[in-house]
């Protein structure tokens, strides 16, 4: 694998080129592809509606986050990599604003949902396409990662994050987990928890060890997980 710091992180999966980026996502330039996994949009609203008063602004941030993705790289297909939404009434949720963002993003790009497991199910009316899984040349594109040995795909569900120490401090942040020909993204969504990569369903994942990529002020800080 191949890495620089700046703007983003060029890696080798195969022979196809993919370049992981800070904003948590990643670009295939021979496609024009943007892929992201794990936005869980309307996620505070799911909390409210359980009676955790959260602010309802989760879905903004990460929308137009995307968006500013999409503006700037001009990517013919966004490519979520499951549990775009946080549950079966996410959709349903939406609010004007947020619903006039996610057509602005169909006018922009086409998109492709692939569903995960807190949304197996997305209503028709959903700009886009929704699939189970998705392949592209010799790249296969799942929400849950795959356990077999000999793979070449990309996938999310795990939200990894690494503990770094910064100032003196130790925090937890997201990352990219790449090794074996795999790549495990970052959740894209504001509002989103983490999993350490060295719990065992990250880590069973990555026998021979890992390179990390975590996102800083500067770029991309790459890190490496240990054999395990």
């Amino acid at each position: 694998m191949n890495a620089r710091r700046g703007d983003g992180a060029t890696i080798m999966l195969g022979r196809e080129e993919l370049v992981l980026l800070p904003q948590k996502a990643v670009y295939w330039p021979a496609e024009r592809m943007l892929i992201v996994a794990d936005m869980h949009l309307e996620k505070a609203t799911a909390r409210r509606e359980a009676g955790i008063l959260l602010p309802p602004y989760d879905t903004h941030e990460t929308l137009a986050r995307l968006l500013d993705l999409v503006r700037t790289l001009r990517p013919e297909t966004v490519l979520a990599l499951g549990d775009s939404f946080h549950d079966a009434g996410s959709v349903e949720r939406l609010d004007t604003h947020a619903r006039e963002r996610l057509a602005a993003l169909a006018g922009l790009t086409r998109t492709i949902w692939l569903v995960g497991n807190h949304d197996p199910e997305l209503p028709s009316t959903l700009p886009g396409t929704v699939v189970p899984s998705f392949a592209r040349r010799t790249v296969t594109f799942r929400h849950v990662p795959s356990s077999a040995a000999n793979v070449r795909e990309l996938a999310g569900h795990l939200h990894p994050k690494a503990r770094i120490r910064a100032g003196g401090h130790a925090m937890a942040r997201p990352c990219f987990v790449v090794g074996g020909g795999r790549v495990i993204l970052p959740a894209f969504g504001a509002y989103t928890g983490g999993l350490d990569v060295t719990m065992p369903p990250i880590r069973s994942l990555f026998p021979r060890g890992a390179d990390l990529y975590v996102p800083g002020r500067d770029g991309l800080v790459r890190l490496s997980m240990r054999a395990g």
